[in-house]
């Protein structure tokens, strides 16, 4: 596994099975009529998983919860640890059971595979980047719409750390709160209040510039100070005035060519938006294999 914490397992959220309904409806409609009229009923069949470029496999787990949505025959293998590093022409796992159901559940079940194998290599490849620094990355709430639970838990398998899966889960006072609010002070002053009496929630503050720094040091009840858009001496600078008296986070602009620079300023996070906006899907196949009838 290329993530020593156990991520959050997408088999425990119901929305999960309903996307995978959704996705199968979305391909499949009224039928399958290629394999309807091509391949005979009673024809069973095994089909091999191959990742055809290296990469983070990510998703296995969502694989029988699409094949047994078309068949309740079905004998699924899995052959590697969700998360492994794999090399090009790895078969990772082998499905058997009715021709139609695995030609129907065929692009489902890569899609959801692939994307996620992407995100969790994407991911690696920037969480290997910053290797040494003690800096972590951080996801973003940049996904694909409905697939949230799906992304993060992938940015999770690929070595990262969850940031908020949404606007409920923590207070993230950002420039907007802070101008329809009067000021740093009064946003997270007016939010220490509203919390009491509720269950904790962490609270981040996003500062544009040093001194949204200080003022973000003198209010009382803050977790983490985000430095956005700062350059890497900024964030450094920012980093020494905290001191260590909270949490600190980069975010905004940073690229694959700058973000060791960010990582070695000291700060603990560096939010990346790119594992998930921006991750291409890992190349995979599903090969079928029929056994002489009869």
């Amino acid at each position: 596994m290329t993530n020593p914490s156990k991520p959050i397992h997408p088999l425990h959220d119901s929305s999960i099975l309903r996307l995978i309904q959704i996705a199968i409806h979305e391909d499949v409609g009224s039928g399958d009529v290629t394999t309807e009229c091509t391949v005979p009923l009673d024809n069973s069949a095994l089909a091999r998983f191959v990742v055809k470029q290296d990469g983070v496999v990510c998703g296995l787990p969502v694989l029988p919860l699409v094949f047994r949505e078309f068949s309740s025959d079905i004998n699924l293998k899995v052959l590697v640890d969700e998360g492994a590093a794999v090399s090009a022409g790895t078969v990772v796992a082998t499905v058997e059971g009715p021709a139609h159901a695995l030609l129907g559940a065929e692009r489902t079940a890569l899609n959801f595979m692939q994307r996620m194998s992407g995100v969790a290599t994407k991911t690696h490849q920037y969480v290997t980047r910053i290797a040494g620094t003690g800096a972590r990355i951080l996801d973003t709430r940049k996904t694909i719409p409905g697939w949230r639970l799906l992304d993060k838990y992938a940015t999770s398998v690929g070595g990262a750390v969850n940031h908020r899966m949404g606007l409920h889960d923590m207070v993230m006072i950002k420039d907007n709160h802070i101008t329809a609010c009067g000021g740093i002070r009064q946003a997270v002053g007016r939010c220490v209040e509203e919390l009491q009496g509720r269950a904790p929630l962490k609270i981040e503050v996003e500062a544009r510039n040093l001194d949204d720094v200080y003022e973000v040091l003198a209010c009382v009840g803050v977790h983490r100070v985000m430095f956005d858009n700062f350059t890497p001496a900024q964030v450094a600078e920012g980093v020494r005035i905290v001191n260590r008296s909270m949490e600190t986070e980069a975010s905004g602009g940073i690229t694959w060519d700058n973000i060791r620079d960010y990582a070695q300023t000291g700060v603990d996070y560096v939010s990346v938006g790119a594992i998930t906006h921006s991750a291409v899907a890992l190349d995979i196949s599903m090969k079928l294999f029929v056994p002489k009838q009869g």
